[in-house]
């Protein structure tokens, strides 16, 4: 639990300076138009801040680190969202600053985006298995 805790307040610094980046870096070259960057923030807070916190709650009720998914999914998911947020803070800040970025930026983000739902898949397996031994502790039926 303490490494799904560290996880979210880890996000939230990131989501903070995030903010913080991108309004000094439109500010420092006078920028107004459309940058990637405006969404970092946003894509910090929610899918690393708020997706830790859920899983943490998941944890406290189903233990989803007794699952064998479940060391998959959390390095999965972070590999995934920390390639996804790196190049996007990367397009952003070439557009801010006036350079174009090549197809490789966006190929590597899809990449991200990949992994980030390869750990999605592994967290829903981990959850499968925690509901399926849930149920045969107390002998509930299985739908």
């Amino acid at each position: 639990m303490r490494k799904l805790f560290f996880a979210a307040l880890t996000y939230t610094v990131l989501g903070l300076l995030a903010g913080i980046y991108y309004r000094e870096l439109t500010k420092a070259y006078d920028f107004t138009g459309d940058t990637q960057l405006s969404t970092l923030h946003t894509h910090l807070l929610a899918l690393g801040m708020l997706a830790f916190l859920i899983v943490l709650a998941l944890e406290k009720v189903f233990t989803l680190s007794a699952s064998r998914w479940f060391r998959y999914f959390f390095w999965f998911y972070n590999a995934g969202l920390l390639i996804t947020v790196a190049l996007m803070t990367v397009h952003g800040t070439l557009t801010v600053v006036g350079s174009a970025s090549g197809a490789a930026i966006a190929g590597i983000a899809g990449l991200g985006h990949i992994v980030i739902t390869v750990g999605i898949a592994f967290l829903f397996a981990c959850l499968y298995a925690r509901l399926r031994h849930t149920e045969s502790d107390t002998g509930a039926k299985k739908n």
